[in-house]
């Protein structure tokens, strides 16, 4: 069967990656320790001990976990991940919505996992050549910055491709990490744009790489396999002897998160997958288009690595809803209101984790719990794939355009009522066979027609579905031993 993650050992070049990593000393984390830290050497982490979170250093690849400790320096790891669960006083609903944090990771969003295995495997098969070939890293944000901290740690050039009105602190960050940093036009609604910049490199540069993490099955298999048991560690630790769990809600973006709902249907079979996007681009809800605002969650199309077939609800999310949530949880007197109202000091003093896409996230998880009229025995997950650190600029920004007016707790009260509890059910869709085959129908006209890729894949990913998609979730032991086999060379080198 032809391998859905190319693994094909190129020993020429292999053997001169492992003298690079040697000379670089670099050591590379499996799936495995990335799960589970315990399996992480002790040497390892007292270097970490010694390290900062977004430090340019080799050794914080072992911090590509959901399990870090909430430290900038010097912090180990956790047994259950870091996580918000949102009280009923915040969403208006009984359920359980919990949020798994990606702020803890390297550069502050979970992405860098998804860049991880989406580099690696090209890495230690020797498909990547570090010394002559550059890694480029499409996105509207997150995952470029995740491929080039990524790059840099691993000893790869890299080139990060962005929409030039994503925020600021992006292209701030990005400046400093990555070999070189383009601008396309638009924003976060113009994906397009940045497909079209990598064939033109491929057309005139001989040595790029293009790791498109909407394509790139690598970061669907991460998530299956460290998104998902990180989710089913923390419902192991918060499920009590009466709760359910009852699904997973996440934006698409590249569809690579998505797959931890299909690890946790392996796990719950009558669990549900329920996917969101914005409602001023609802392109899985009704083949529609537009912009939106909810930066990182990409649109107008329906991404390759996602398993459509398995997936059971499609929600819509007003960008209004999601900025409006994001402002209150990170203005002061946002705060001060929520506290207000009985929400615990500590759950307040971590809402700085979620982002604007996260609000996003768990809007859609407050309106699956009013569709399916969940009670307080029922658990909801989600993840927050950055944090307000991200987005310090737009919170001015919408000051601006209030004419620089402070927001107050009128304007919070006016925000939770309007934006959370005022969330409603008309723009949703139980999926059935034929809708859900209508959806990844839609991936023929971006991915065969725009971007070269087999039609014969396409059909398998639906019509063969458990060899392929199966397969590739059996995909983590090779890509493990391939990486041991790597470290292994490496240090017989020394």
């Amino acid at each position: 069967m032809r391998q859905l993650i190319d693994l094909t050992i190129n020993e020429e070049q292999l053997s001169k990656t492992v003298e690079r990593a040697r000379e670089k000393n670099i050591v590379i984390p499996t799936l495995d320790q990335m799960k589970d830290p315990k399996l992480i050497p002790e040497d390892v982490k007292d270097e970490l001990k010694e390290t900062g979170l977004w430090d340019v250093n080799p050794i914080n690849l072992f911090r590509i976990s959901w399990k870090n400790e909430p430290k900038e320096k010097g912090g180990l790891y956790n047994e259950v991940p870091n996580f918000i669960e949102i009280p009923s006083e915040i969403s208006g609903v009984k359920a359980r919505i919990v949020a798994l944090s990606g702020k803890w990771f390297p550069i502050g969003a979970h992405k860098v996992g998804a860049s991880f295995a989406c580099l690696v495997p090209r890495l230690v098969t020797g498909q990547f050549d570090p010394s002559f070939h550059e890694a480029v890293w499409p996105s509207t944000g997150n995952y470029c910055r995740g491929g080039a901290y990524n790059s840099a740690l691993l000893g790869c050039k890299s080139i990060a491709i962005l929409p030039e009105n994503m925020s600021k602190e992006r292209f701030d960050w990005l400046k400093k990490v990555a070999g070189e940093v383009i601008a396309t036009a638009g924003s976060e609604s113009n994906v397009k744009e940045i497909y079209d910049k990598t064939w033109e490199l491929r057309r005139t540069r001989d040595n790029v790489v293009i790791f498109n993490q909407f394509a790139e099955l690598g970061n669907h298999l991460w998530h299956y396999e460290v998104t998902g048991n990180a989710m089913h560690d923390v419902l192991k630790s918060i499920m009590r002897p009466n709760d359910k769990y009852r699904g997973v809600c996440l934006t698409s973006g590249s569809g690579g998160t998505l797959a931890s709902g299909d690890y946790l249907k392996d796990q719950f079979p009558t669990s549900k997958i329920a996917v969101g996007e914005a409602l001023q681009c609802s392109t899985l809800l009704d083949n529609g288009h537009g912009e939106h605002r909810i930066e990182g969650i990409g649109d107008k199309h329906v991404p390759w690595i996602h398993n459509v077939k398995n997936t059971d609800l499609v929600i819509d999310i007003d960008d209004n809803d999601a900025l409006g949530m994001f402002r209150l949880f990170n203005e002061g007197k946002g705060q001060e209101y929520l506290k207000s109202i009985g929400v615990k000091e500590d759950t307040v003093n971590r809402l700085n984790w979620v982002g604007i896409s996260g609000a996003a996230n768990i809007i859609s998880a407050i309106k699956f719990s009013k569709y399916y009229e969940l009670t307080e025995n029922d658990i909801v997950l989600t993840v927050l794939t950055d944090s307000a650190e991200m987005y310090q600029s737009r919170l001015l920004e919408m000051k601006e355009e209030r004419g620089n007016k402070d927001y107050t707790l009128v304007n919070a009260e006016v925000d939770h009522n309007r934006h959370v509890f005022g969330t409603k059910t008309d723009v949703m869709e139980e999926l059935t066979y034929a809708s859900r085959k209508r959806i990844h129908n839609l991936k023929y006209y971006t991915w065969i027609e725009q971007q070269m890729m087999d039609v014969k894949e396409l059909n398998e990913q639906w019509y063969d579905y458990d060899n392929y998609w199966g397969r590739l979730h059996t995909m983590a032991p090779e890509l493990n031993k391939l990486i041991k086999d790597f470290n292994e060379r490496v240090a017989s080198t020394k």
